[in-house]
């Protein structure tokens, strides 16, 4: 039931892009200048979008729902996989919430350089086509 709850409290009816935004960034237990630094944006960028005043790019969506732990689709409209309403959220102790918090730095370690890696690997295809032209 409680997924019934998150689909009514984010819905497009009650929430935008920017409070699904923001909501997930809190539950990630990241600042805004963290998360605009994950997926390489200014924190003033980030905080536009969460203001809706602007939005991102399909790329950066798409980094933003993977950081975030949450579906796009969530993000985009309330719907699928997201973050619990205010005052619906787990009591967990704090060495749970410790031990949580250390898996989603790691996550997002990991997203960063396996990004770093595509690029390298992007880079060393280009020149290595490029020498044998």
């Amino acid at each position: 039931m409680a997924d019934d709850a998150t689909n009514d409290w984010f819905s497009e009816a009650r929430a935008t892009f920017g409070d699904r935004l923001a909501a997930a960034r809190e539950a990630a237990d990241l600042s805004q200048k963290q998360l605009a630094r994950q997926i390489g944006v200014k924190t003033r960028t980030l905080a536009a979008w969460e203001d809706d005043l602007s939005e991102p790019r399909a790329n950066r969506l798409q980094m933003l729902a993977g950081l975030l732990n949450v579906s796009l689709m969530w993000l985009l409209n309330g719907e699928g996989d997201g973050v619990a309403p205010p005052g619906d959220e787990p009591s967990l102790p704090q060495e749970a919430r410790q031990v949580l918090r250390q898996v989603r730095e790691l996550r997002r370690d990991v997203d960063t350089v396996a990004s770093r890696l595509a690029r390298l690997e992007k880079g060393l295809t280009q020149m290595l086509e490029g020498g044998s032209a």
